[in-house]
């Protein structure tokens, strides 16, 4: 199955593009894309951090990554600080591993060990999400205004008046509705 029809990877920032794995959060019925181990792999190596394979219990440590970054984005979203237990997550998640970068054909790429390569690719999205929601661009941080979207996105508009998490999707759905509307 291509990854591209699963998951979206159009978000600039890995960690926010790891939580868009649940999509229509803000509508009735989110609908989780992670089901099952070999789905996280799949998406890990769509993401660039390919790893041999993935057990039952590496995908609920995923899951429960993924869940605290997506709280702490929305607490930054809002102009507070993170809850201190997903802060407490991210952290440890991105001291668990030992993800090395490194150049190849020209490209920055993420090199995993073989010891534990979920817990680098893990480490890889938690520091990720440090970097973006505890760096100089945190106030940039936002949450879609899409209709049930809520995804987390990095507004690097001008003005800062980005709205929506992907003009392609969001944007799109709900200029149509205003056109519908008319």
């Amino acid at each position: 199955m291509e990854a591209r029809r699963l998951f979206r990877l159009d978000n600039e920032v890995l960690a926010f593009r790891f939580t868009a794995t649940v999509s229509d959060r803000a509508g009735a019925a989110p609908r989780e894309r992670l089901t099952d181990p070999g789905r996280l792999a799949l998406w890990l190596h769509a993401a660039g951090l390919g790893v041999p394979g993935v057990s039952p219990a590496e995908l609920q440590d995923a899951l429960a990554l993924r869940e605290a970054i997506y709280r702490a984005g929305l607490a930054v979203a809002a102009a507070r600080h993170p809850d201190p237990v997903d802060a407490a997550a991210l952290n440890a998640a991105a001291t668990a591993g030992r993800p090395c970068p490194g150049l190849r054909d020209g490209l920055a790429v993420w090199r995993l060990g073989s010891e534990d390569p979920v817990a680098d690719a893990l480490a890889v999205l938690a520091a990720d999400a440090v970097r973006a929601l505890g760096g100089p661009d945190r106030s940039r941080v936002k949450a879609c205004e899409g209709p049930d979207c809520a995804g987390l996105f990095l507004d690097t508009s001008r003005g800062a008046n980005r709205r929506w998490c992907s003009m392609n999707t969001c944007g799109n759905r709900v200029k149509k509705a205003r056109l519908a509307d008319r």
